[in-house]
């Protein structure tokens, strides 16, 4: 078999300067070469997976198929390279320290010192080539969160200096991404802050191969001769990643720099071909040059913080660029809507999307943004907790039973027309319980959601405890909301919509994950379709 080859992200001087977008740029270049490959993530914090955490702490949680809650870098991945993650793509300390105590705790170190060095290296090292044991890729990229000199990042900064030490020479690189600053005042670039990030990589006896410097102006020749002679780097493998208009740019800007030239000479492999990217800047022309625009109002409940929607906002990407229209997001935050101002927000929207979360807060918000979208004929959305409110908006409006509810919200409502799971009711645990993952769902023939998706048979990402309860089906259906996609194991609701709307519909599941450059989903590129028909009228 042959050896599988290594390209480790670090990162220097600041965090968020985009090792995500970085690596997946590099894949999706190694890729449109005719390379397999793939990309993880690690990350340092205790968490065993970022499913506990509050969207405002870390962004959104990103599902896989396999049912694994992980960061939102995986996100990025999969739209870039349109091949799906799993829980292997994604691994924190907190999953790390477990399974080593799992292990203490079941003998399997009897007799022995459980310490840092070498057994959380060596979990370590085990989970970095898990992927390229596999035989699946010729080129795994692993992703190292934080920055260099965190107390956090040190268990992995050892675990990549001696797994570069082991593969041996030309079977793994490191590339570490630093921030090029201008300092206004002086009018000029300041390499100092990247000469203290790659030196304090170096104190951890790890030299970078590649140095990739973030900046917001262009990087002068003289000035990356300066940085190659103090880094210690070959002239050539000074790369300015500069600011992009968007994040779909940076594969071509890492191809003009020759990011990917230099890794693959560096891995002693061979060019292959010219990187075909003819689809990929086909997508980005139309997002370019777009023919409509539409305003999309986007109700939810962590708008304050752009990355809690994140696979949201690029799922609109992917879907303008489809239908050829600039979809403007509009955040709109749903615990500041009331009966009073619900015109004055929402007013002038071409669509809205209800958005998923959990928890009480801006709840009737959200119940109140249903109805207006339902009266007023606006193309609607709405995704998990979103298809939620408009079964309860629906229950309590059209039926008339004002006190339906979520027993999320209300555990004593008389009419629970959304429930908490029955296996749900034992669980105690909060982590990694929920419904996750990929489901079948079958649809029923002459829907809505059967147009859109043009099949029968679907499988979609799923995060949530609380579903519609099916006791209410028939009086809802005999009402005008139609369930039109149904679990076909558990029997479950995951889609309904209604009848006589320009576009109304509401899903269980979170068809966001499941967007792509390459494959834009059909809810998104639908409703972004029926906004510009709306706004055309």
């Amino acid at each position: 078999m042959k050896q599988t080859k290594y390209i480790f992200v670090t990162g220097g001087v600041s965090s968020s300067l985009g090792k995500g977008i970085i690596a997946a740029s590099l894949a999706k270049l190694l890729q449109a070469r005719g390379y397999r490959a793939t990309i993880q993530k690690f990350d340092p914090y205790i968490n065993v997976d970022p499913g506990t955490l509050n969207p405002y702490e870390h962004g959104e949680c990103y599902v896989t198929d396999d049912g694994a809650e992980t960061d939102l870098d995986l996100g990025h991945y999969e739209r870039f390279l349109n091949v799906p993650t799993s829980q292997a793509n994604n691994v924190t300390t907190g999953r790390v320290y477990l399974s080593v105590i799992e292990k203490e705790r079941r003998g399997e170190f009897l007799g022995k010192t459980v310490q840092v060095v070498p057994h959380i290296t060596n979990e370590i090292k085990e989970r970095m080539q898990q992927l390229g044991n596999t035989g699946e890729y010729d080129i795994v990229i692993t992703e190292i969160g934080g920055t260099v000199g965190d107390i956090e990042s040190l268990p992995y900064i050892e675990s990549v200096r001696q797994l570069v030490w082991d593969l041996g020479e030309n079977n793994a690189i490191v590339i570490h991404l630093t921030l090029v600053p201008y300092l206004a005042a002086a009018g000029e670039l300041k390499t100092k802050p990247t000469q203290h990030s790659v030196k304090t990589l170096m104190e951890s006896g790890i030299k970078a191969d590649i140095l990739v410097c973030r900046t917001e102006h262009e990087l002068s020749s003289d000035l990356k001769q300066k940085l190659a002679l103090f880094c210690n780097v070959k002239r050539e493998a000074v790369i300015q990643s500069i600011d992009a208009s968007t994040i779909y740019d940076v594969p071509n800007l890492m191809l003009e720099e020759g990011l990917d030239k230099v890794a693959l000479k560096k891995l002693d492999l061979s060019e292959k071909k010219t990187p075909d990217l003819k689809q990929w800047n086909q997508f980005l022309f139309r997002l370019k040059n777009p023919k409509h625009t539409v305003n999309i109002g986007l109700v939810g409940k962590y708008v304050e913080l752009q990355d809690s929607y994140k696979s949201i906002l690029e799922a609109f990407i992917h879907a303008g660029s489809t239908n050829e229209t600039k979809v403007n997001v509009i955040s709109i935050h749903s615990e500041y809507i009331d009966k009073e101002n619900v015109d004055e927000k929402l007013s002038g929207l071409d669509g809205i999307l209800v958005a998923p979360g959990f928890g009480g807060r801006g709840i009737e918000g959200k119940i109140e943004t249903v109805r207006y979208a339902r009266e007023h004929k606006i193309p609607f959305f709405g995704i998990c907790l979103g298809m939620q409110m408009s079964v309860i908006e629906y229950s309590r409006n059209v039926l008339g039973w004002n006190d339906a509810n979520s027993t999320e919200m209300n555990e004593h409502t008389p009419h629970p027309v959304i429930n908490i799971m029955e296996e749900q009711k034992t669980i105690t645990d909060k982590g990694g319980t929920m419904r996750l993952g990929a489901w079948k769902c079958d649809i029923k023939e002459g829907t809505l959601a059967h147009k859109i998706y043009g099949k029968t048979e679907i499988m979609e990402r799923h995060r949530h405890r609380y579903e519609f309860n099916s006791t209410y089906i028939n009086d809802l259906e005999k009402a005008g909301l139609k369930a039109s996609g149904i679990n076909p194991e558990t029997g479950l609701v995951e889609i309904i919509e209604i009848e006589n709307h320009p576009f109304f519909i509401g899903v269980q599941y979170h068809p966001e994950y499941k967007s792509t450059v390459a494959n834009p989903h059909p809810l998104f590129v639908s409703f972004v379709k029926a906004a510009v028909l709306k706004k055309s009228e």
